[in-house]
């Protein structure tokens, strides 16, 4: 693993006016190495950015495919790493924040370092606590701040004690306020959706469009188009096309399937047009992933 940034509390001079985190990382990993990331759990709230890859994690309990523009949210009391024990090749960004006090009924006590009001984190804690989705999909605020808050913590210009403060607030701020109009989408969001999911899964081959794929729900292209965006993160064709890698991956994992084969029934045209699209969303071709498990 090449770490293009490593910041440990205790080890780096650069954490030492910020007690409360415990690391910031930059990570590219080329290589896949046994035992370099286990399910356990850490003291402190950890936020994991993917910037290139395909990421296989399991949080509190549950698998999850994190790619490119996704965040990882794991509160103290939550395991997290990968069932296989590595860390998959690609890049990210992780920074653990301890707070005061933070348990599983919602009880968080940031310190003095924080601005967010008393009354303010009792909301945000239980919003984190009852959270059921710690992957967050299409977070762009996330990458922003967490490029200021390693760009400050680096220079160490004026105020930049004052200013990883106010930015650590607004990457909390910003997580909550996120993970709420989420849920509140998905309680909206009618369930056919998830059939939806199914037919398009079984028949990946097929040319679907998103008039077709709205006609499947009883919706305008618009409303469904929207409604999608707002539920995955991505429009009907993208979210489409992680279906189809999905498939693609399981494929190259558990079957000895040519390339072509395996473009063909996940519904690419053509295996350079698989391999492009692969390689946009994972950082490396099939045949590379393929030769990597």
């Amino acid at each position: 693993m090449n770490y293009l940034l490593l910041l440990q509390q205790g080890e780096a001079e650069q954490l030492r006016n910020f007690p409360y985190i415990t690391d910031l990382v930059k990570l590219k990993v080329q290589n896949i190495q046994l035992n370099s990331f286990n399910i356990k759990t850490h003291s402190e709230l950890r936020v994991g950015l993917i910037t290139e890859g395909k990421f296989d994690w399991n949080i509190a309990g549950q698998g999850y495919t994190l790619f490119p523009g996704d965040t990882a949210l794991a509160c103290p009391w939550q395991a997290i790493g990968s069932t296989k024990g590595v860390m998959d090749i690609g890049a990210l960004t992780w920074i653990g924040i301890q707070p005061e006090y933070f348990d599983a009924q919602g009880k968080l006590q940031l310190g003095a370092w924080s601005g967010i009001s008393e009354s303010e984190q009792g909301v945000m804690g239980k919003i984190l606590a009852m959270n059921k989705t710690p992957v967050l999909t299409r977070f762009g605020a996330g990458a922003t701040i967490l490029q200021s808050i390693e760009y400050e913590i680096m220079q160490q210009e004026m105020g930049f004690r004052t200013r990883v403060n106010h930015l650590l607030d607004e990457l909390l701020i910003e997580m909550v306020r996120h993970l709420s109009k989420a849920e509140n989408f998905r309680r909206d969001f009618p369930q056919i959706f998830m059939k939806l999911e199914q037919t398009l899964r079984s028949n990946l081959a097929h040319p679907w469009t998103v008039e077709e794929m709205a006609g499947l729900v009883g919706l305008g292209t618009t409303a469904f188009t929207e409604k999608v965006k707002v539920f995955t993160g991505f429009s009907p064709l993208h979210y489409l096309i992680n279906l189809r890698i999905a498939e693609a991956i399981k494929l190259l994992r558990q079957s000895n399937h040519s390339l072509t084969r395996i473009a063909l029934e996940t519904g690419f045209y053509s295996s350079q047009h698989f391999s492009s699209t692969f390689k946009k969303l994972t950082g490396y071709t099939p045949r590379a992933y393929r030769k990597s498990q």
